[in-house]
């Protein structure tokens, strides 16, 4: 009987921490672009390059050498096409950061937003539950696991909340776009193509997903890890930074396609002179980008830290993507974003904002009790 209570409390805590840790690399995200606000004078295709740098390409090994014995060993005895399906999702999630600057093109920050990654959160919690009912991995829950088992149905209930409090999100901001365009002239209006726009969210929302795609497909990589920490640590649970030997061949795949792209965009604006110019504060530029793109990849290390925590993904995923939103809308609110919105457009935002908190309380307390 002492055993059983020891191990619910374990299994409590572990999911107060796994929340946390998502609570942090929530943070992460919703806040890595400030320090891009400190960068003057450069194009946005030079400052996004040199932050993804250090996110993509020079963090993810110095984070997995730091953290995980031997992780270029686990990586280059992984199968090759395991390696290539990781880098490929990598690619494909590289694309959807690039067509959600689109989507928020043509519907606006807050819908274009609030659709990406409402469709990001689905399909990156479901879709690997559902492969998981074709092609079971043990330790890995499938979307039967969730709909037949009381933490399951919570988690779902969570998500379907957490969908809710981002449709609200989604209408404050529309709200809140009408009235500034009211307020400014019509050369001052956002280009708003709602049916391209709403393809483009579409496109952008599933392959966003693939970030978590290339997560589970990479797992092979995380349980050499985790199987090595088990036999040098027994008795202490599972090793919390396995994901991170995973990050290295994913996000290499990102900088791949963004790579590509900011290189064409400094060709065409002609904006090469931004790295290398005495015209530009450059230190500080260079340092500014340096720390956005750090603090941009901490959103994972967190993340899998938090995963490590919480033993399934589709929980996981959910609550990474409500804290990005809640803090972006957060910080909105610390940058007078709202301040001239009348009460009906703030009582919309703080609605829909109530609700990702609570299935955030939802989806932890589901973990909780999972068995």
């Amino acid at each position: 009987m002492l055993h059983l209570v020891d191990r619910l409390k374990a299994a409590n805590m572990n999911a107060i921490l796994g929340v946390f840790l998502h609570f942090l690399g929530g943070f992460a995200s919703g806040s890595f672009y400030i320090p891009f606000k400190r960068v003057k004078g450069w194009n946005w295709e030079t400052f996004w390059i040199i932050g993804g740098l250090f996110s993509w390409l020079i963090v993810p090994p110095l984070a997995a050498a730091i953290t995980v014995p031997d992780f270029f060993m686990i990586i280059s005895t992984t199968e090759n096409n395991i390696k290539g399906i990781v880098f490929t999702f990598g690619v494909l999630w590289g694309i959807g950061g690039l067509t959600y600057g689109l989507g928020v093109r043509y519907l606006g920050v807050s819908l274009g937003s609030s659709i990406i990654l409402g469709l990001c959160m689905v399909f990156g919690s479901i879709i690997p539950a559902i492969y998981y009912d074709f092609f079971p991995v043990n330790g890995k829950d499938s979307f039967q696991d969730l709909y037949t088992s009381k933490w399951g149905i919570t988690v779902l209930v969570g998500l379907l909340i957490c969908i809710l409090g981002i449709i609200f999100c989604g209408r404050a901001g529309v709200l809140k776009e009408k009235e500034i365009s009211s307020k400014n002239n019509a050369s001052d209006k956002i280009e708003y193509k709602f049916s391209l726009g709403l393809i483009v969210s579409i496109i952008s929302g599933i392959l966003s997903a693939c970030f978590n795609f290339g997560l589970e497909a990479g797992q092979s990589m995380s349980i050499i890890a985790n199987d090595a920490w088990k036999i040098a640590h027994p008795n202490q649970g599972d090793f919390l930074f396995r994901n991170n030997v995973i990050y290295v061949v994913l996000l290499w795949g990102g900088l791949v396609t963004n790579f590509f792209w900011c290189m064409i965009l400094n060709y065409r604006n002609e904006s090469f002179p931004n790295y290398y110019s005495k015209s530009f504060p450059l230190a500080k530029n260079y340092f500014w980008s340096a720390i956005a793109g750090i603090t941009w990849f901490l959103q994972f290390f967190f993340y899998g830290m938090g995963e490590s925590k919480l033993g399934n993904g589709p929980s996981s995923w959910i609550l990474h993507m409500a804290f990005i939103i809640l803090i972006a809308n957060f910080w909105g609110i610390i940058l007078n974003e709202w301040k001239h919105v009348n009460k009906k457009t703030k009582n919309t935002m703080i609605i829909g904002i109530s609700f990702i908190v609570c299935s955030v309380l939802i989806v932890g307390y589901g973990n909780s009790i999972h068995k």
